[in-house]
């Protein structure tokens, strides 16, 4: 079958080892089951495993990618969730074994992969391939940081620093459909304003003074933005956050944080359980995916130095 490879890391260089290519078919083990991909995404973390983060070195070659939606043997139309967890622990995100697709199994940017009977889960007729194949990284992160971990209700204001990549998108259309007053940032004017077209009421200029306090602040940014966010938000406010592209050590303010008693909570990815209520919330509010740009299996590469450069406004989606 045909495949993207990570071959190598490399920090510096990460296309080094970016590789299409012939690979060999997957072998389908006891409890596994076998989906055609008929779409993927692509994420940060693909870029991350080539540059040598996201994947241990004696798992490479590895075939990259962590979303898909395709079709099994018997020709069922499912989604891949790609947190590979034991689920009898009641939250595979919490499984200290856990890992994700393309980190120790091989990925989903090839024309086959195979996973867990428990990780595909009945793609509904309203999505098509590409919109599914948006969901199981981005989407399913933004859906646990709103609605399992942030707290918030209806009316409430959430602040979403940085829009255009995939999670803040989804944060953004997410936020906006469940009645939330949504906030957000970006250094880059384009950004700003393409986050009011998907549902932001207000954008501002990343770390500028806002016209009030928030209740929540969803961060993937971390030391660019840690600042801004605990400035924020009200007393007895939480943080959220799924991600540190800029940085993973900012100054904690720890002062801020015990006299206004705040809050911050990790979050990663989600469960299958979670999973099924992001499709419902999709299916109830009519919600779907951004997709900037669709690219075939051969042509991956082009997605890939987009994601990598940041010029990105949605998901980018390829098929095999």
């Amino acid at each position: 079958m045909r495949a993207v490879v990570a071959v190598s890391g490399n920090q510096e260089n990460p296309f080094e080892g970016f590789s299409i290519c012939d690979h060999p078919d997957p072998v389908v083990a006891d409890g596994w089951v076998r989906v055609a991909v008929k779409a993927a995404a692509i994420n940060h973390h693909d870029v991350w495993t080539l540059r040598g983060v996201a994947t241990a070195p004696e798992n490479l070659p590895i075939v990259l990618g962590s979303d898909a939606a395709g079709t099994l043997d018997d020709g069922t139309a499912v989604i891949v969730h790609a947190v590979l967890g034991d689920p009898s622990k009641g939250d595979e995100t919490l499984d200290p074994k856990r890992s994700l697709l393309s980190e120790v199994h091989d990925g989903t940017h090839a024309q086959y992969v195979t996973v867990p009977a428990y990780n595909v889960i009945p793609k509904p007729d309203f999505l098509t391939f590409e919109e599914a194949a948006c969901l199981p990284t981005a989407w399913l992160t933004a859906y646990r940081m709103l609605f399992t971990k942030s707290g918030l209700k209806k009316g409430d204001t959430v602040l979403i620093q940085g829009a255009g990549g995939g999670v803040a998108t989804a944060l953004i259309q997410l936020a906006s459909a469940a009645g939330f007053v949504t906030w957000v940032t970006s250094r880059d004017e384009a950004k700003r304003e393409y986050a009011k077209s998907i549902g932001a009421n207000e954008v501002f200029e990343s770390g500028a003074r806002l016209p009030g306090k928030v209740d929540a602040v969803m961060e993937s940014v971390g030391e660019a933005t840690w600042s801004h966010s605990m400035r924020s938000l009200r007393p007895g406010g939480k943080i959220v956050i799924c991600g540190a592209t800029s940085g993973a050590n900012p100054p904690a303010d720890l002062n801020r944080l015990f006299f206004l008693q705040l809050e911050v909570v990790g979050s990663t990815m989600g469960t299958r359980a979670e999973f099924e209520g992001l499709l419902k919330f999709l299916g109830e509010t009519g919600v779907r995916p951004h997709i900037q740009k669709v690219f075939s299996l051969e042509d991956a590469k082009q997605g890939y130095e987009l994601m990598e450069q940041g010029e990105i406004q949605g998901k980018l989606v390829i098929v095999p």
